[in-house]
């Protein structure tokens, strides 16, 4: 439910009551006595110069069979506030929103009318129950460029795998903007890591939600979320492992078409549920809008693809293969209009840097053999090569491709011929680890492939994420790994960063 409210005089106070005017007005103790419905947390995302998406869910029983966390089959009333302090001592928005029970009792606010380039505080109440308080900021005025900022991003966090101390400790490095390129869930069902999933691999409504809500759950992920702002996409476990547009990777769990088609639905319906995205990108039936462009001031766009919903199949049966099928023209990993969408946005050059998030491996990767990812940009070769030369057609100064997905950290140059390891450095890849997804990792530097693949600088085998300090004389990415996942707290160190410098493609050493 879209809501977007001014400030008035009504302010909420601890312990019980609500001001209105000078009025004191008792909460009644019917609401009082109802569960605590903040369970999953609180979060923001989208920020704009003059807006954030605040986003929460009811769920005072989060794990129920239902997906519905325990709330009863009704509407309930939501109150929000911003303000400038985490006292909530003088509030700049606040309003009133309804979480409905066919929406599983999310709602999603857009704050409006809030100052660029500035910092707030928000929480929510409902059922006389205050929510956590959620640090969030706005994005700097399309005129100016703003403060210098930290950007993290991560991706692919199974739950079965290990802990969620990366998000804790992204959490603890006060980012002002976090990225997540997918994989915020797995699908499938319990198995024997060190924890488990509820339940048999999600496959309707019911489940979906109850699996985010296991995973809002944790208390790290929550940390994260309450840290800062973030922009998100799905991969393929949000849905299916590897599916491709309308095609699945194999018919396990049995479907009918028909079936398939609700599963893709009730999946797409929950990731707009249980994510700070803008209305915009709700779901419509079996499809979901989610690739958009959000600016940074001057100083930055992020251009953040959707590479599932719209690809071909994978070529040669997927898995990594010798496949001369993944050069064909006709390929594509995007859609044609997501394509077209993404060359013109580069061609606006709207900011210093033009950052692409995106999901699977983006530079040539490929083995002695000449073996390579069919599910990566190297299933779509004539993709990759499109959007390269059109971003140098149109001169972009500083492409910026940022990546998910194979749970390994990675710093790539991108060349204008792979084939040729003296052909000019024209972009950059950067790659997070995983959060999880993996386990601990065996730790090793060694760059697979090095010798086929030049332009792969950096690989590491931790799991963590990467973080990013965004300048107009560059960004600065650090390396940050967990030595462990298997077991709670482990610390966070910087392996390794780089330096990527205004108007020099490629990877600076640092």
């Amino acid at each position: 439910m879209l809501a977007m409210t001014r400030l008035s005089r009504r302010i909420f106070v601890l312990g019980g009551l609500a001001t209105v005017g000078t009025t004191i007005v008792p909460l009644s103790g019917a609401l009082a006595a109802l569960p605590y419905p903040f369970k999953l947390g609180v979060a923001s995302g989208e920020p704009a110069a003059d807006s954030v998406v605040l986003w929460t869910r009811l769920a005072p029983t989060p794990l129920n069979a239902d997906g519905q966390g325990g709330m009863a089959n009704a509407d309930v009333t939501v109150d929000w506030q911003v303000s400038t302090t985490d006292t909530f001592a003088t509030l700049v928005a606040q309003g009133t929103v309804t979480a409905r029970y066919a929406d599983a009792h999310s709602v999603h606010v857009v704050a409006g009318g809030l100052a660029p380039d500035a910092d707030y505080y928000y929480r929510f109440r409902a059922q006389g129950h205050l929510s956590p308080v959620g640090r969030t900021r706005t994005a700097p005025a399309t005129s100016t460029f703003g403060r210098d900022f930290t950007m993290a991003f991560a991706s692919c966090a199974h739950y079965e795998s290990g802990y969620y101390t990366a998000y804790r400790r992204m959490a603890e490095d006060r980012p002002d903007l976090v990225l997540h390129l997918g994989d915020y869930i797995y699908e499938g069902g319990a198995g024997s890591g060190v924890r488990q999933h509820v339940g048999a691999e999600i496959v309707s409504l019911a489940d979906y939600r109850r699996r985010y809500a296991l995973y809002k759950s944790d208390p790290d992920l929550q940390a994260a979320h309450q840290a800062a702002p973030w922009l998100v996409v799905p991969d393929d476990h949000e849905v299916e492992n590897n599916y491709a547009g309308t095609v699945r990777e194999n018919n396990t769990p049995a479907l009918t078409a028909a079936q398939w088609t609700a599963r893709r639905s009730a999946a797409y319906k929950a990731y707009y549920e249980n994510m700070p995205l803008r209305p915009s990108s709700a779901n419509n039936g079996n499809s979901i809008q989610l690739y958009r462009r959000v600016r940074w001031g001057q100083l930055a766009t992020f251009h953040m693809l959707d590479t599932r919903q719209f690809r071909d199949d994978q070529a040669c049966g997927d898995g990594s293969k010798v496949c001369a099928d993944a050069d064909l023209a006709s390929r594509s990993i995007t859609g044609a209009a997501q394509e077209a969408w993404l060359l013109d946005g580069l061609g606006q050059k709207l900011g210093t840097w033009d950052v692409i998030g995106q999901q699977v491996f983006f530079a040539r990767q490929f083995t002695s053999t000449g073996a390579a990812s069919m599910d990566a940009w190297d299933g779509y070769r004539a993709s990759r090569s499109r959007i390269q030369a059109g971003w140098q057609q149109r001169g972009v100064r500083n492409p910026v491709v940022l990546t998910g997905d194979v749970h390994r950290a990675w710093a790539n140059d991108l060349k204008a011929d792979y084939a040729n390891p003296n052909s000019a450095t024209i972009g950059t890849e950067l790659v997070c680890t995983s959060i999880t997804s993996g386990g601990n990792g065996s730790g090793t530097t060694t760059v697979p492939n090095v010798g086929t693949n030049p332009h792969l600088r950096f690989h590491q085998d931790r799991r963590g994420y990467t973080r990013t300090t965004i300048s107009r004389t560059q960004i600065r990415a650090d390396f940050r790994a967990v030595a462990t996942v298997t077991e709670h707290g482990a610390p966070v160190t910087t392996t390794r960063s780089f330096a990527i410098l205004d108007g020099r493609p490629g990877l600076q050493a640092l």
